[in-house]
């Protein structure tokens, strides 16, 4: 076969193919000379001494792609042969919104059983590769085909992959007929194969895919390149992922809890935990984007969490104090921590102080939750008469309790909060809470070094991270609330080089392995967004264009998935790109 001689690592294309005129959908005619030139440059980096083969993903952005693939010994037969399939479609000019083109770059021959273990050795939905069912090719899968049909998922209760059959039949007769049947014998030969690809879209130049040697181990493969990822990208992302948020938060306030989106299926549970939770994401990229849309959703939002999810109490001794209400009749130390969150930054952000009456009654519930000798916060009590139920339940309610407070703190100066923190990291140091690496008592503790700059604050800030970067870069799922961690120690980092009194400490920590881990972990985060390269072969890909997900939950879309995705890359923009200095407190 012969090769172009081209190099893929640019954007040729789009100087052979002029973008199209921007609009959000067009006929598939329109974007098919952008995709000739595509397997064209296809030959450049096209599997050596084999046929060419090529697959085109069609979708029009409400349905899952319909792909079809051609193999052939140039790039003239592969287009001759896909347009003969277009031309005998019922339509074949639809409306489309994505052409995805893939063409195969490097194959590895298995049997059927060697390819069943290999799935079973990889992580759920981490097998990166696509499979071809017989070494012709005849029926082969994409890599993101057989991931958003959940056809090598076989539940949550098994943490590797493995061959779904009932999801793989129903696809793989969707996909070639009747007539489709998985290898016979554990000894028929199978090919996995990688590809490198372009997205063409009516609205855009066409965008370079990574290939299976983009990442390591291939886990950037298929979505876009982004090299650097600066404030434009991130800002994009930190817009579509907070306006989806915005669009689950029904009329009366409540959100769409979560989406499984192999199969557009959503999660019927709720968790008042995360509800608020997510409202404080919300506000933080409301301070980026100011939307009109994510401020009525917030308010919506925020309206349900105060007036109908927060119930008030009166104490023996006359006291009131507020909780979250949760499932199963619980009082959650967490649910007041973010309730805290969430309306500390409103109060900020608007200037609107009603809430203030609530967030004091919030603080005595947590200030009751204490046990004044220790400083231990209780962590679950039973919401009919506020009995301990769960002394410890879950390291994070004790960071966010703290960071809760701290930023209550700062809003009122009132000094109950900072004591009740101080009195829990008494606890925290004793009980080197530091070993969980736990990015809400990182927070905490970047807050709290504001007021307090002791050294114990500052040293527990450090051993916070400095053992666990080697996790944050090499960790193979996205694991946002690590760029979070990343975020509040980079912030407290910033502030121990300026300081004469404490800048020795910083000799404990490797601050170019640091920067590392965070820009690589950053970085390592864009495989959970749902680009429309990705989104496109789930079942509804608009319901989900623009959030985030969890890979190993199957793609997972839940409102606290997004939300922490959502801080991470807030953080990342506010404090790291744009270098923002901490705000003046009141």
């Amino acid at each position: 076969m012969t090769k172009a001689h081209a190099s893929f690592d640019g954007l040729g294309i789009a100087d052979l193919v002029p973008p199209i005129a921007a609009h959000p959908e067009a006929p598939l005619s329109a974007l098919l000379p952008q995709a000739r030139a595509a397997l064209t440059y296809a030959l450049a980096s096209a599997e050596q001494d084999a046929p060419l083969r090529a697959f085109f993903s069609v979708c029009d952005g409400n349905t899952r792609a319909r792909v079809v693939h051609f193999t052939g010994p140039d790039a003239e037969t592969i287009w001759s042969r896909f347009d003969s399939w277009r031309r005998a479609c019922p339509d074949p000019d639809p409306q489309v919104r994505w052409l995805r083109v893939d063409w195969v770059t490097r194959t590895w021959n298995l049997t059927w059983e060697q390819c069943q273990l290999a799935i079973s050795r990889s992580k759920r939905n981490y097998f990166r590769y696509g499979i071809a069912l017989d070494p012709a090719f005849r029926q082969a899968f994409l890599e993101q085909e057989l991931n958003a049909n959940a056809m090598l998922y076989l539940g949550n209760d098994r943490q590797e992959g493995g061959l779904n059959a009932k999801n793989t039949q129903i696809y793989g007769q969707r996909r070639f007929g009747h007539d489709f049947h998985l290898p016979d014998a554990p000894t028929d030969p199978v090919r996995l194969f990688a590809t490198d690809a372009f997205l063409l879209q009516p609205d855009r130049p066409p965008v370079p895919l990574h290939g299976f040697s983009g990442g390591t181990e291939g886990r950037d493969t298929g979505r876009r390149r982004v090299d650097p990822l600066d404030a434009a990208t991130v800002e994009d992302m930190i817009d579509q992922s907070s306006r989806f948020l915005a669009a689950q938060v029904d009329p009366e306030g409540q959100f769409v809890y979560g989406l499984h989106p192999c199969f557009d299926r959503e999660i019927k549970a709720y968790n008042t935990l995360r509800h608020a939770s997510t409202v404080y994401a919300m506000l933080e990229a409301w301070q980026v984007t100011r939307d009109a849309g994510l401020k009525a959703a917030i308010d919506r939002a925020l309206r349900l969490l105060t007036e109908g999810l927060i119930r008030q109490y009166t104490l023996p001794g006359g006291e009131r104090v507020a909780y979250l209400l949760d499932v199963n009749n619980e009082v959650k130390l967490g649910g007041s921590a973010v309730c805290l969150l969430a309306l500390v930054t409103y109060t900020e952000l608007t200037g609107d102080e009603r809430h203030l009456p609530l967030l004091e009654q919030l603080a005595q519930g947590i200030a009751h939750m204490q046990d004044p000798a220790t400083g231990q916060l209780s962590h679950v009590l039973d919401a009919e008469d506020l009995s301990v139920k769960e002394r410890f339940r879950i390291i994070y309610y004790d960071g966010e309790a703290a960071f809760g407070l701290m930023r209550l703190y700062g809003l009122t100066k009132d000094p109950r909060w900072l004591a009740l923190v101080e009195k829990a990291f008494d606890y925290f140091i004793a009980q080197e809470h530091w070993r969980t690496n736990d990015h809400w008592l990182g927070y905490c503790v970047n807050e709290l070094t504001l007021y307090r700059p002791e050294e114990r604050y500052f040293r527990f800030g450090l051993q916070n991270v400095a053992t666990h970067l080697d996790f944050v870069i090499d960790r193979i799922t996205t694991f946002p609330t690590l760029l979070e961690l990343m975020m509040a120690a980079h912030k407290m980092i910033l502030r121990l080089e300026q300081s004469d009194a404490h800048r020795h400490l910083l000799k404990h920590l490797d601050r170019d392995k640091f920067y590392r881990a965070l820009e690589t972990r950053a970085q390592y985060l864009l495989n959970g967004f749902f680009w429309p390269e990705t989104a496109m072969y789930f079942r509804n890909p608009q319901r989900i264009l623009g959030s985030f997900f969890i890979r190993h939950h199957a793609f997972r879309v839940r409102i606290d998935d997004v939300e922490h995705y959502l801080s991470g890359f807030v953080a990342y923009l506010r404090h790291y790109l744009h270098r923002e200095p901490e705000p003046p407190r009141p």
